[in-house]
């Protein structure tokens, strides 16, 4: 069920030197009881906008939010049913773990025997049952997090709303916060929407991701979705890495499509959206295509593509293979490295013919850009 609605949301703001700038233009989201909601997208493109009108902070222009078929927009931010974690923990420097912790319960005027069991059970979730004599320069920065997520979750909140809290961390302390957050979200079963511009963390964490570019919802949808079958090219090449087609449908048989592109190519995919004469992009993964051995062909009703090697990158359990397709263009690949001949296949300069499935070619309509 939809529990906390945004409709239509829209800000503007006004700048010294020209007119005003679309934060947000007319973004809808249903965001569901006890999911994990992602908002996903480059800097500037109004996802702190977003959280901050959810939790507040800041007014919106137009449109409303909805909680439980409640619109907020005349409720105070201190009123709401929320608590946001910011990228700056926040925390109390001169205040112990537990004093942080419990500093909004002492604000609410919670009893002293009620305010010491939700701070010792809030500590005990977050993994930081022996840490509460401390202070926050005593503790990691991954400590530090979990005391800010104490902190908010200890009010017990309808919505926790996470502004870049991993952006500080280490790549393995965040890979590691990624997997204790979502399990904490499982947790405590309350709904979580979570704000970055980091794809893999997005698609790692995520219930589903909703990607914003230019104050504009671009997609919403699960990671599979938003990663398998992306709605535009903007998602398309901000989440993953994709090899990008142009071309026009020239031919169909049932789900199989044939694609033309400019410089005569003919490319393969499969789907039933586009018509004979369609103008459309055609987007492959890099783990989709492959350099194929002498004879072999494409696999299902699959596509050759000829081309110049042009440089390797290792990249641990495969190596990343960047191939001159000719008329300026450049296709990137996955090659398992555990190949005791790959490095000599796969050389700079050598000519490799690339092969991919039909089924794993996604199409998406030019006009959707």
């Amino acid at each position: 069920m939809d529990f906390l609605q945004i409709v239509s949301a829209s800000k503007h703001y006004q700048t010294p030197e020209g007119p005003p700038v679309k934060a947000l233009d007319g973004v809808t989201i249903d965001v569901k009881n006890n999911e994990f909601l992602t908002l996903l997208g480059p800097s500037g493109c109004g996802k702190t906008t977003l959280l901050k009108c959810i939790a507040g902070f800041e007014d919106l222009d137009s449109g409303d939010l909805i909680l439980g078929g409640k619109s907020l927009r005349d409720v105070p931010a201190h009123r709401r049913p929320f608590n946001t974690v910011f990228q700056n923990y926040a925390l109390f420097p001169h205040m112990t773990v537990i004093q942080n912790v419990g500093y909004g319960l002492d604000v609410a005027g919670v009893a002293k025997a009620e305010r010491d069991r939700r701070v010792g059970e809030a500590l005990e979730l977050v993994g930081l049952a022996g840490f509460g004599g401390r202070r926050p320069s005593q503790l990691s920065g991954g400590q530090q997090q979990r005391v800010a997520l104490a902190r908010s979750l200890v009010l017990k909140p309808k919505v926790l709303l996470l502004d870049e809290p991993l952006s500080a961390l280490d790549r393995k302390m965040r890979e590691a916060m990624q997997i204790e957050l979502k399990t904490l979200q499982h947790a405590v079963g309350i709904t979580f929407v979570f704000v970055t511009h980091d794809q893999e963390e997005a698609l790692a964490m995520s219930d589903r991701i909703a990607v914003l570019s230019q104050g504009r919802l671009q997609q919403l949808d699960t990671p599979t979705g938003i990663y398998d079958r992306p709605a535009n090219g903007f998602v398309a090449n901000f989440v993953g890495t994709s090899n990008l087609f142009v071309g026009t449908i020239t031919a169909r048989n049932g789900e199989s499509v044939t694609l033309e592109t400019a410089n005569g190519r003919q490319l393969r995919a499969t789907g039933n959206r586009f018509q004979i004469g369609d103008q459309v992009r055609l987007v492959l993964r890099p783990e989709h295509l492959k350099i194929l051995a002498p004879g072999e062909g494409p696999d299902r009703d699959g596509s050759v593509i000829q081309g110049r090697i042009k440089e390797t990158v290792f990249v641990g359990s495969t190596i990343q293979v960047h191939a001159d397709v000719g008329f300026g263009r450049t296709v990137i690949l996955l090659h398992p490295h555990d190949n005791r001949n790959a490095q000599r296949e796969i050389a700079p300069g050598a000519e490799v013919r690339i092969g991919y499935a039909a089924e794993s070619a996604h199409l998406i309509a030019v006009a959707d850009d």
